[in-house]
């Protein structure tokens, strides 16, 4: 790494088969980050048999008499260190962690259904979200922490291309990106992608392993991706993004980058 100050680095996986591809790349990547001084914790959500569902057992004091309102019931829950042990133990490795890697085989243009009840259930009101007056887009609860998504795809990297059937790949991950990590304050650096994993070679793996190790070592120092902060005042109190702000011919999702990036 070329940072040399240890860092902590959260590694959160999701796949069904210990023996997979993506297991492999958790495993290098937590090799990698040891060798370099750094201290990793791993979450593998299929071993930890992750419950996905958010219900009521989420949050033990809750009422059954009552109705369950989950941004209300999590919120007082979070505040109150009631929600359930398993939850609890994943916001501390967070906000432990200066570096969270999400690692995934790509499934319908996301994450599998695991993750995303990973997601759904961790960033709980008053922890990922709260009300008007709690930072985000930016800021937040896990500001000053880096993020990056590592994934494998079975596609090629042309379909995913600007004039890829499937969408340009940051257009795709803009609801990750955007919405869930850069949302929460996080540094949101280019996702690192494994293109036409089920075709995947023993060389191509290595040529996979040398840019993943690449990556690794500028966790801490590569440039995040240039989203604009709703502190920066680019927004307006509608949260639309005030006119002229952008380079001429920007439209889509790209208006959300600031125009340096």
């Amino acid at each position: 790494m070329s940072d040399n100050e240890p860092k902590n680095v959260l590694i959160v996986s999701v796949h069904p088969e210990p023996r997979s591809l993506n297991a492999s790349l958790t495993a290098f990547a937590a090799e990698e980050l040891h060798a370099a001084g750094h201290r990793v914790r791993q979450s593998d959500l299929y071993a930890m048999k992750w419950k996905a569902g958010v219900d009521a057992d989420d949050f033990p004091d809750h009422s059954p008499a009552d109705r369950l309102e989950v941004m209300a019931v999590s919120g007082r829950a979070t505040a109150e260190g009631r929600l359930s042990r398993d939850i609890a133990a994943e916001q501390e490795k967070l906000r432990w962690a200066d570096a969270v890697i999400l690692q995934f085989p790509m499934w319908w243009f996301s994450v599998p259904a695991v993750m995303k009840g990973w997601i759904d259930r961790v960033f709980t009101y008053n922890f990922g979200y709260g009300g008007k007056d709690m930072p985000r887009y930016g800021d937040g609860t896990l500001a000053g922490r880096r993020a990056m998504l590592s994934m494998t795809i079975g596609a090629r990297e042309q379909a995913f291309s600007r004039r890829g059937i499937h969408g340009p790949l940051n257009d795709v991950l803009f609801p990750l990106h955007h919405g869930l990590l850069h949302y929460t304050g996080m540094e949101v650096l280019q996702p690192f992608v494994v293109w036409h994993a089920i075709g995947l070679g023993e060389e191509a793996y290595e040529a996979a392993q040398r840019e993943y190790r690449e990556r690794l070592r500028t966790l801490f120092t590569a440039e995040p991706l240039p989203f604009r902060a709703l502190r920066d005042g680019d927004y307006t109190r509608s949260l639309e993004l005030r006119p002229g702000l952008e380079a001429p011919g920007t439209d889509g999702l790209a208006l959300h980058l600031r125009r340096d990036g």
